[in-house]
């Protein structure tokens, strides 16, 4: 199935550069938006600030068939002062461009929402988010839906797990690194995904009909952050878990296989690394 033309809001964040990296052949069929260019990013580039160019921004929805949303404030940013309640604003002004351009609308969330849940995290069970930024990612998930239907625009929100490279544990690896490690002697445990996993599986999720309103995007099981960083050779010390700490964060993905597969690989620790270094390169 051919790829479909595609226009991805906020393709100058980490996510956008993993998915330029990966979608590269695409050429036309992939229309790359940011409120700049990066320098030296190759493809096609429309250059917008979704919530105030209008009339830019229809112009680029026009003739595509899905928008991935990957647009929002993150932790990070928010620590800086960037508004959390523009990961809403921004999920919105995606769904009103696929209500006048017929496009349907992909929205990227995020595991936060869960909050500290014990077991298997289905996508019907109820949010708990325990931060801001988590709150934030359930209200936009809530308040998209809830628009995407009064406007009838096909919208789902993925909750998106640990990403190898753009985690606090690979990406946020130092010299000294300290991880948190039980009296049993196990790390926090935590759905993952690879870099190349990541773009291939989105690459058919926007092919598939009949996406539900939310979807968990991970490989299956989980990964412990401890094996994770031997796995790519970065020493690290560990330290008594501290309170708050969430052992495990298992992201169902039964309803994910719906529309893609995995291979026993795709959760090793070594293949995550492997496409974290391919990603980086």
């Amino acid at each position: 199935m051919p790829f479909p033309a595609l226009l991805v809001l906020g393709a100058t964040g980490r996510i956008g550069r993993v998915l330029r990296h990966f979608w590269a052949g695409q050429g036309d069929r992939v229309l790359w938006q940011g409120r700049s260019r990066p320098p030296g990013a190759e493809g096609d580039w429309a250059v917008f600030d979704p919530l105030r160019d209008i009339a830019a921004a229809a112009s680029a929805a026009r003739d595509r068939a899905a928008i991935l949303c990957l647009a929002g404030v993150t932790h990070a940013q928010a620590a800086r002062g960037a508004d959390l309640a523009d990961n809403l604003r921004l999920a919105e002004a995606a769904i009103r461009l696929g209500a006048v351009s017929g496009a349907r609308v992909l929205l990227a969330s995020s595991a936060a929402v869960y909050g500290n849940r014990p077991g298997l995290l289905e996508e019907d069970r109820p949010s708990a988010p325990q931060s801001a930024y988590g709150a934030a990612k359930a209200r936009m998930e809530a308040q998209g839906a809830e628009l995407g239907a009064r406007l009838g625009v096909a919208v789902t929100s993925l909750r998106i797990g640990n990403i190898a490279g753009l985690d606090a544990i690979l990406g946020g690896w130092r010299p000294g690194f300290e991880l948190d490690r039980f009296a049993d002697g196990s790390t926090p445990r935590r759905s993952y995904i690879g870099p190349a996993t990541l773009a291939r599986v989105l690459a058919e999720l926007m092919q598939a009909p009949g996406l539900p309103p939310v979807l968990n995007l991970a490989a299956p099981g989980t990964v412990e952050m401890g094996a994770l960083l031997d796995a790519a050779g970065l020493a690290w010390t560990p330290r008594p878990a501290q309170d708050g700490t969430i052992p495990e964060v298992h992201l169902a993905t039964a309803r994910l296989a719906a529309f893609t597969s995995f291979d026993a690989a795709d959760s090793l620790p070594q293949t995550l690394v492997r496409q974290w270094r391919e990603s980086s390169a």
